[in-house]
């Protein structure tokens, strides 16, 4: 709407660019990732990608943040906050609706995944 970078030295070399780069998004940019509040008193089915074509992985319960990782278009939801058709990564292979977490803003927060 880094906090991972010092072990990666501390490997050194090829294997700390190893660790890297096969390193979650999630886990290598934990410190830099800001969180933000899922809709009050609702469950968020969190999906394997970005649409509700997608299948369900897990459910957040109520009152939850989320980190956001990178977002991605996909299908339209209209929700708590809006209509978006942004989801959000908050974890490896782990979407939500943007529609459902209130970012303060109608666009982009983040960065597109890749």
């Amino acid at each position: 709407m880094t906090s991972r970078r010092r072990s990666s030295f501390l490997l050194g070399g090829a294997a700390g660019a190893l660790l890297m780069v096969l390193g979650s998004a999630a886990t290598a940019n934990a410190a830099t990732v800001q969180t933000y509040p899922t809709a009050p008193g609702i469950r968020l089915n969190v999906r394997s990608g970005p649409g509700t074509n997608f299948t369900i992985v897990r459910v957040l319960p109520s009152d939850t943040r989320v980190p956001i990782f990178c977002q991605s278009p996909g299908t339209t939801v209209s929700g708590y906050y809006g209509t978006s058709n942004i989801w959000d990564n908050i974890d490896n292979g782990e979407f939500v609706s943007d529609a459902y977490v209130n970012t303060g803003s109608d666009g982009y927060v983040a960065s597109r995944c890749g």
